[in-house]
């Protein structure tokens, strides 16, 4: 599946919530590709790969830098791992 569908369907499921799935660019490279907001203040990261997908020197560097900061990067490699990641964000408090 291609990466862009998932990343459509990842911004479907957050819009159900009544979230934004926000593109995350930068002048750094390897930061994730989206921003998740959720109501109450919570924040997630969201780097997506089609099951072929590998993550680059750069983007490993750069989320190695937010974890060590608290801040965890997600990193679904398919709408399966999208339904996983949104479990988790509904299991934590939303």
């Amino acid at each position: 599946m291609r990466e862009s569908k998932i990343e459509k369907y990842l911004k479907d499921e957050v819009e159900k919530l009544g979230g934004l799935c926000l593109k995350f660019t930068s002048s750094i490279r390897g930061v994730p590709d989206r921003i998740v907001l959720l109501p109450e203040n919570r924040i997630y990261f969201v780097e997506l790969k089609n099951e072929q997908g590998k993550l680059s020197v750069p983007q490993k560097y750069l989320h190695k830098k937010f974890k060590r900061l608290g801040v965890h990067v997600y990193v679904p490699y398919s709408k399966n791992d999208v339904d996983k990641f949104i479990k988790e964000v509904v299991k934590n408090g939303y």
